[in-house]
């Protein structure tokens, strides 16, 4: 499991954001001028399991890059924060593919095993070309 660089927008929001949440995020951010959490992403659909405050973020920063972990539903469970609602990986990618996203704080991703961080300074997100396979995940992604 590796972190790697794709653009924000080819990453697929699945849950809503708390715009203040987002302002707090973002000012925590560019206080230390560093990445250090990636966004975890479903690797064939490239909708986000968890990270949507820190995508909006990278939109609002305008980084062209950003850091992601790609997983799959082998390595991750999940189940909803709210009583009484059930999610699935399937409710989840037909919510991706509709465009229409769950309300905030609605899914839960558990991942089996720690996720790395990650430590990059802004900059470097703003003028680094993505990796191979990162390129090779966005290009598949848009067919």
């Amino acid at each position: 499991m590796q972190v790697c660089l794709l653009s924000p927008t080819c990453l697929i929001p699945t849950e809503e954001i708390d715009p203040e949440r987002v302002a707090e995020l973002q000012a925590q951010i560019l206080g230390v001028g560093r990445w250090t959490v990636p966004i975890t992403v479903e690797k064939h659909a490239l909708f986000v399991m968890d990270g949507h405050h820190r995508l909006a973020v990278a939109h609002r920063l305008q980084l062209p890059l950003v850091p992601v972990i790609l997983l799959d539903y082998s390595a991750v469970r999940v189940e909803s924060w709210r009583p009484g609602q059930t999610v699935t990986p399937a409710r989840i990618l037909a919510m991706a593919r509709s465009g229409r996203k769950f309300p905030c704080k609605t899914t839960r991703h558990i991942f089996d095993q720690d996720l790395p961080n990650c430590d990059l300074p802004l900059d470097s997100l703003r003028r680094v070309a993505p990796t191979e396979r990162a390129a090779a995940y966005a290009e598949r992604a848009r067919r």
